[in-house]
């Protein structure tokens, strides 16, 4: 067994011992009085979010009559999965965890041990009269309950329903257009136009500055970037909250049967025509390693414009503020045609929602602090409370519709406007994305937007004109993971075996690219399959299969 694999199995099993000390570490947790609330979140204080002083805290502090304190960690998401993880194993945990689902949140398996451990509590019975905006919200979409009821049975915590469009196809890539033109080059529509483009962006100095700095192709983290290059090749997707391996990220569904795709020999196609990119000098170096704030600062350089395409799901790496104009010069690239077609993630039900929750209660919070904690959730679900919970201010932050506004969806009646904050400030009265707990199809689509895509306040339309482009590449091999219930002792094993393919095959993926292994010699694929092996694939496909025949 090569050490690379060692370490990438050891931190599979790290996470999956960790969740199983909780109960050792925090059978009696210290409190705070009932009027004293303490919350896990993540928080974005480079954009001036400051969740103690933040003007909708004052709300809920005024409305419910309680305190609320924070403990926080960043939008990062390994930072974040690590930090609450060290929260929960250390005992002095919160009363609860609002989080938000691309960064982290908590898986099902999770769940469900947590709650057999009394780590967490059960939700059924505070679900009711006291809060009517969820139950209507239940009702209304009765797949936000079925994502909210854990395998055993209960209902653990509260997941985020975001019906958002663009979300529900997050592997996008953006193109400089103004660079297409300058090289007199179409948008590419196959892999291998992809890289003639590529090459153009690197070798012709489409920037116009003479110099060799242009950066062909970049990304943070390189999740979207290998959905987008893989997927002409073998279905790949994209998942959420996939972090600490939380989601079968890697698990397709051909003919009825689960197959773990890095297996296939389509796969290895795949990973052999992105590593030829990177190879090439094509691909960023940090593509993989990067995070957001490195990306935006090479979005934002001072030296002028360098990034000829991302893969991301949305253009937020370039600044809308600066006088060159380079914000409104990235389009998004259709999905490339190639031996399996043009395929495209698809989330289910075009909900940008994972199967687990960012809102749970812990057993430190007292009888009273449930009540109030659900009574705080369901206010967010309410319109007038997400409005204000997730955007800010009235007249502030956003304001209601005038005669002549336009909806996103320009079949819904315009139901309210954002009003762009500067940089620095836009979460300094919102909680964010921590409220996103029940944003259907309406509320999303029924936000007034700019009609010119290429202003701030036309972003949303952006993002929702560009995913047509995506819409209708659905794949035939998605595996609906969130419809298959595992539960009991085989939950506590998928857990494990779960953590560590996923995380290896993201490591593996990433080494093969970059060259430390190396994807055309046969010795080396075939290690690779005997790691997958060694840490239970066959397992891991069966109790998936297993699990979905029983429910179809």
């Amino acid at each position: 067994m090569t050490s690379r694999f060692v370490r990438a199995a050891a931190a599979g099993a790290a996470l999956a011992v960790s969740v199983g000390a909780f109960a050792a570490c925090s059978s009696e947790p210290e409190t705070t009085p009932d009027d004293v609330i303490t919350i896990f979140a993540p928080q974005n204080a480079g954009e001036g979010q400051d969740l103690e002083e933040n003007a909708f805290t004052k709300v809920l502090e005024e409305k419910f009559d309680v305190e609320l304190q924070f403990e926080t960690t960043t939008w990062d998401g390994t930072a974040a999965a690590e930090k609450r993880q060290i929260s929960l194993a250390s005992g002095d945990y919160p009363d609860a965890y609002m989080l938000i689902p691309w960064v982290d949140q908590f898986s099902s398996e999770e769940l469900v041990k947590l709650g057999g451990q009394g780590v967490i509590m059960p939700l059924d019975d505070l679900i009711g009269e006291d809060t009517p905006n969820l139950t209507a919200a239940f009702e209304s979409e009765p797949g936000f309950e079925e994502l909210a009821t854990s395998p055993d049975g209960n209902i653990w915590g509260i997941p985020a329903w975001n019906d958002c469009y663009h979300c529900s196809y997050p592997s996008k890539l953006w193109m400089n257009s103004d660079w297409l033109d300058t090289l007199g080059l179409e948008k590419p529509t196959t892999p291998e136009e992809l890289r003639t483009v590529l090459e153009a962006f690197k070798t012709q100095d489409p920037n116009g500055n003479g110099a060799a700095d242009e950066i062909p192709l970049s990304a943070a983290g390189g999740a979207s970037l290998l959905a987008y290059l893989m997927n002409p090749f073998v279905y790949t997707p994209e998942m959420y909250a996939n972090a600490e391996g939380t989601t079968p990220a890697t698990l397709g569904a051909v003919d009825g049967k689960v197959t773990l795709q890095a297996t296939r020999p389509e796969w290895r196609d795949a990973i052999e025509y992105v590593s030829s990119l990177y190879e090439d000098g094509l691909i960023d170096e940090g593509a993989f390693t990067q995070n957001g704030e490195a990306l935006t600062a090479k979005g934002n350089s001072a030296d002028g414009v360098i990034l000829g395409s991302v893969a991301v799901m949305h253009p937020w790496f370039v600044n809308s503020e600066l006088e060159d104009g380079r914000y409104t010069q990235y389009d998004a690239v259709a999905p490339l045609t190639g031996p399996a077609g043009g395929d495209a993630f698809w989330s289910a039900g075009g909900a940008g929602a994972a199967p687990g929750a960012t809102f749970v209660i812990t057993n430190r919070s007292s009888e009273a602090k449930q009540k109030k904690l659900m009574q705080i959730l369901d206010f967010m679900v309410s319109y007038d409370g997400h409005l204000q919970a997730e955007f800010g201010v009235e007249g502030t932050n956003w304001v209601r519709p005038e005669e002549g506004d336009v909806a996103l969806d320009e079949t819904l009646e315009p139901n309210f406007e954002v009003v762009p904050a500067p940089s620095g400030e836009a979460f300094k009265n919102s909680w964010g994305p921590i409220a996103q707990f029940f944003s259907d199809a309406e509320f999303r689509n029924g936000q007034v937007t700019a009609t010119d895509i290429y202003t701030p306040g036309g972003y949303e339309r952006r993002l929702f004109e560009a995913t047509k482009l995506y819409e209708g590449h659905e794949s035939d091999e998605l595996f609906p993971y969130w419809e298959v219930a595992v539960t009991g002792e085989t939950a506590t094993e998928l857990a494990t075996v779960q953590t560590n393919i996923e995380n290896f095959v993201v490591q593996a993926g990433a080494e093969f690219v970059t060259g430390v292994r190396d994807i055309s010699s046969d010795d080396d694929w075939a290690e690779f399959q005997q790691n997958l092996t060694d840490l239970g694939a066959e397992r891991y496909v069966e109790i998936y299969q297993e699990a979905w025949d029983a429910q179809r």
